[in-house]
């Protein structure tokens, strides 16, 4: 019992990170004012910490 609790933890876990980055990509996407190598910086922290770098990038552009 206590393995398949961890292992939906973990598996909520994953699906939050995969949304998070998604949403951060499209935002990354829509902004018409990064180069492509600023594009391709944001992408890459997105696919590794999508939440922190997400406040970092709202706090940046605005």
């Amino acid at each position: 019992m206590n393995e398949l609790i961890a292992y939906s933890v973990a598996l909520l876990l994953v699906l939050a990170h995969l949304v998070m980055a998604s949403l951060f990509y499209r935002q990354i996407n829509k902004n018409p004012r990064l180069s492509f190598h600023e594009k391709n910086d944001w992408r890459l922290k997105a696919l590794v910490f999508p939440a922190y770098y997400w406040f970092r990038y709202k706090r940046e552009q605005s």
